[in-house]
């Protein structure tokens, strides 16, 4: 066998990682009950789960504690990824790059508040300045403008996936396993001659279209 096709076989036989449906809900929901195509099943899975990333500019799972940094919205309000929960933030009060000033839990104000959607506790967004600082913001014509001046320690992502997210992307797999049998995008005859698969899923979209980040222009 040569390298190539070893290195096919190696990457075909991955588990799904990060994936937002099982391969037996998946099954399940397609009355699939022998093995044969699970490796396919496993890739339509994984490749539906990061589809649905890139769409809605997020992820739904645990990241794993993370450092990352931000620039304030101003000098009370701080966007952020999604937080799942934070160990420590810190604050860069000199524009160095230092982070020199720790900020107590006291200090600051995770939102938004009581958040709950889709069966889940949903990952807070944004922290405000409650306490005794503000968020460093440098004047526009220093050097320092636009540079990040908050550091975050935590856990990042969703602690759980939330279940519009799970059906959607059994769906979406099952539709991307179907495509198998239309390579060419070709579903079958109908009365008006050759019918091929849409695009477009109106009920994958209103699944995830709650979870989609908004943009403001």
């Amino acid at each position: 066998m040569g390298a190539w096709a070893v290195e096919w076989e190696r990457r075909f036989i991955l588990a799904i990682v990060n994936g937002y449906a099982s391969l037996s809900e998946v099954k399940a929901a397609a009355r699939i009950t022998d093995t044969i195509d699970d490796a396919l099943l496993e890739l339509s899975i994984e490749a539906s789960s990061r589809e649905i990333d890139g769409i809605c500019e997020r992820v739904f799972y645990s990241s794993g504690t993370a450092t990352r940094v931000y620039i304030p919205t101003d000098i009370f309000l701080l966007e952020t990824d999604d937080i799942v929960s934070v160990t420590t933030i810190k604050s860069d009060t000199t524009g160095e790059g230092g982070f020199n000033q720790t900020w107590a839990t006291t200090d600051y104000q995770l939102e938004p508040l009581n958040s709950l959607a889709g069966g889940i506790v949903t990952p807070a967004t944004r922290v405000r300045a409650v306490g005794d600082y503000l968020w460093p913001i440098y004047e526009p014509r220093d050097i320092t403008a636009g540079q990040a001046s908050v550091q975050i320690v935590g856990v990042f992502g969703f602690a759980a996936v939330p279940i519009a997210i799970k059906q959607a992307t059994i769906l979406m797999a099952l539709r991307q396993f179907k495509r198998y049998d239309s390579p060419l995008g070709a579903a079958g005859f109908g009365d008006l001659g050759v019918m091929r698969v849409s695009r477009y899923d109106p009920d994958v979209e209103a699944l995830i279209g709650p979870w989609k980040k908004l943009r403001m222009a």
